[in-house]
């Protein structure tokens, strides 16, 4: 008991210098400056923490055909790795959507970058064909909420009249995140192709803890208690797609098919492309890392000085034909010349088409959108995701057909897309 006595009597003696001190204000004053800085530069702050999040993100893409072929894995494989990821992306990207009813988005970006860091550290150790798809899909499930809630973050905390311009500038993070990641990941994958798995896995968990501190949502968003029974229900893949019926009409129907078909292009084009310049002409994974990055650097100068005035001289839709009619015209003249310094032109080329058509078609779907941004922007990562799937897996498939049958699969698609968008445009010519 007088222990008891003489503990409490320090508490209360140190409680008292405390407060003189002014401790406890000192602390509430620090807490409210950080919120209002955080507040003030929110949109900088998720865009830098993007940036880092996707440099690691693609750590691994130009050592993936390395490590194919050092496994003696068969060719399909460079596809079915990448499509077993898209698979599950595009599977739970509706879930992920729907979860922002019941989470704030900086929990669930937190969840994604620690969940998609262990899946890479999954990939670098297994062996097999079954086990890699195995840890491409469990990559997949988390990379999916991130791909989700960077959408929904922008369209959700950004003012109409800026919606466009940021949905830009995650374009322009994303391709300058890809091109650095590539850069360092192609370079550091000759030296370590484990080593970089491990620095993958640490960048993606760091990214995560920052979107934890550092985001702060300027819009209120409703946030509704949830049971583990409702949890596991909402997980139902097919239950997240019914939800699409809640926003879907004829119009919307069109333009995800059109975005299907644009991304599965953009996929088959990408992942033949890294494969291709292996096998062919047996450039190490650098050359893919140095190539991305030029894409990177070009994109940010596209984006910079062509897309706003794009977006304010022209229509949105026509804008959209014509950059996919560019992409697919780029690539017919990729394949049809037979110098590899032209080759290699063209494909810059055909990444200034491609870092146009996807801010502007996001935008399309933005200002289509008038409530329910995390459901739609959920379905349009799914039609991506799609897209990914479809395009990887028959790139890898019909390969072994010739190795320019995937580029040429990739030039139909986007004239595919090119013609729904404009069905779009005739089923409503005041859509902007």
């Amino acid at each position: 008991y007088e222990h008891l006595r003489k503990y409490k009597k320090i508490i209360r003696n140190l409680y008292f210098v405390l407060n003189k001190l002014n401790i406890n204000k000192e602390i509430e004053r620090y807490s409210m400056d950080k919120n209002k800085l955080l507040n003030k530069y929110h949109m900088p702050i998720f865009l830098a923490i993007t940036f880092l999040q996707y440099i690691g993100a693609n750590f691994a893409h130009p050592i993936t055909p390395t490590l194919i072929v050092n496994l003696s894995l068969p060719a399909y494989m460079f596809g079915a790795a990448f499509a077993a990821m898209s698979f599950t992306n595009f599977l739970f990207s509706p879930f992920w959507g729907k979860m922002r009813d019941y989470f704030s988005l900086r929990k669930i970006l937190f969840v994604g970058c620690v969940g998609y860091g262990i899946g890479q550290i999954l990939f670098s150790i297994f062996k097999q064909v079954g086990t890699i798809l195995f840890a491409r899909c469990f990559s997949g499930f988390f990379v999916g909420a991130i791909s989700v809630s960077t959408l929904v973050y922008v369209v959700d905390n950004s003012k109409p009249q800026d919606q466009g311009k940021n949905l830009a500038s995650l374009a322009v993070v994303q391709a300058l995140g890809t091109s650095v990641g590539f850069l360092i990941g192609g370079s550091f994958g000759v030296i370590s192709i484990q080593g970089t798995f491990i620095l993958q896995a640490i960048t993606l968990i760091t990214s995560g803890i920052l979107y934890r501190t550092l985001t702060i949502e300027v819009r209120e968003h409703q946030i509704e208690e949830i049971k583990p029974q409702t949890l596991i229900k909402e997980a139902n893949p097919f239950k997240a797609f019914a939800t699409s019926k809640i926003f879907m009409n004829r119009i919307f129907a069109v333009l995800f098919l059109s975005i299907l078909f644009a991304f599965i292009g953009t996929n088959a084009f990408e992942q033949c492309f890294n494969y291709y310049i292996k096998d062919q002409f047996n450039l190490s994974s650098i050359y893919n890392g140095v190539l991305k990055a030029g894409t990177g650097i070009l994109i940010l100068l596209v984006n910079t000085l062509l897309f706003r005035w794009i977006v304010r001289k022209f229509d949105l839709l026509i804008s959209t034909t014509v950059m996919l009619v560019s992409c697919a015209l780029s690539i017919f003249l990729m394949i049809t010349t037979g110098k590899l310094w032209l080759f290699l032109v063209l494909y810059f080329v055909f990444y200034i088409f491609n870092a146009l058509y996807i801010p502007l078609i996001q935008d399309v779907v933005a200002k289509r959108t008038k409530s329910n941004s995390n459901i739609v922007m959920g379905f349009y990562n799914a039609m991506k995701s799609l897209g990914m799937i479809i395009g990887a897996l028959f790139a890898g498939f019909i390969y072994q057909f010739g190795p320019k049958v995937p580029f040429v699969m990739a030039i139909i698609t986007f004239l595919v897309a090119t013609l729904l968008i404009y069905v779009v445009k005739r089923m409503n010519h005041r859509f902007d």
